[in-house]
């Protein structure tokens, strides 16, 4: 089992903390979502001009970069140049330190029809695709805000590029927010789920977005079980903890997060498929 966190957990770090806690905690990469207050790390020092310094600071660290996490809304046309710009910079990034994936949101889609919102994704999704595949790296539309659904994220998947583009398995907002089970989620979007994030929480009396994020195994969204599908499917993938802290300063800070969540993940007894 391979284990990456989001530095949204950790704002408030150094790149040296960054790179020390993950490989003292048991870490095997690390997945950029800002860093030093800026999201898009891509401007900073650290992976600019000082980036191959960086790159082998965390090899020496013996860690990877599981992901560059984008803040790209795929739905918006007022962003769209912008966006394929954000691509571009962070596909050059994936480039340089060996990095497979760059995340993207599908995004909020208003009053906008659902077929017509499908339809618009599509198309820049591939147009972004044919930048990332130049540079050998795919994108991963998280199931996120409006594309929850395993079937409207199918709908995508199916018109656009596989080589260039898969799922982000968000394990928590399908089961909490609409009661997608885990198995549906897999049977529906399997073939393309390639990367995951794991939160876990308790759910709050209105049911749906009413819920409470938790440390990991403390609250109800079956981990266990969707540990276990994923194992059995075959997924290789890292199970990376996306702890939300830099958006809810009020969680535990990362330094009882994180090493709890290695030693959950780690205790884990998942069965491989013979």
């Amino acid at each position: 089992m391979k284990l990456s966190f989001t530095t949204l957990g950790c704002p408030d770090w150094t790149l040296d903390q960054i790179i020390a806690n993950a490989s003292a905690y048991g870490f095997d990469a690390i997945d950029f979502r800002g860093l030093n207050g800026e999201m898009n790390i891509y401007r900073l020092p650290e992976f600019a001009g000082q980036a191959k310094q960086t790159l082998q600071r965390m090899k020496d660290a013996g860690l990877e970069v599981s992901c560059f996490s984008s803040s790209v809304h795929v739905f918006s046309e007022e962003n769209y140049a912008k966006n394929l710009g954000e691509v571009s910079e962070y596909a050059k990034l994936c480039a340089l330190f060996g990095t497979r994936y760059i995340r993207v949101f599908g995004g909020k889609i208003g009053d906008t029809d659902r077929d017509t919102a499908i339809r618009r994704v599509v198309s820049h999704v591939g147009d972004m695709a044919k930048i990332v595949k130049e540079h050998g790296v795919k994108l991963l539309i998280e199931t996120h805000d409006d594309w929850i659904s395993c079937q409207d994220m199918k709908k995508v998947l199916e018109q656009v590029d596989p080589e260039a583009v898969g799922v982000l398995w968000d394990v928590h907002h399908p089961y909490r927010v609409i009661g997608e089970q885990p198995e549906a989620t897999w049977s529906a979007l399997g073939p393309w789920i390639e990367y995951t994030h794991v939160k876990d929480s308790r759910a709050g009396a209105g049911g749906g977005e009413d819920f409470h994020y938790c440390l990991t195994g403390e609250g109800d969204i079956p981990l266990q079980e969707i540990c276990g599908l994923l194992t059995r499917e075959g997924y290789t993938g890292y199970f990376t903890l996306e702890w939300e802290k830099k958006w809810h300063p009020e969680l535990d800070n990362p330094e009882v997060a994180f090493p709890q969540y290695v030693q959950y993940m780690r205790s884990l007894k998942l069965e491989v498929s013979p």
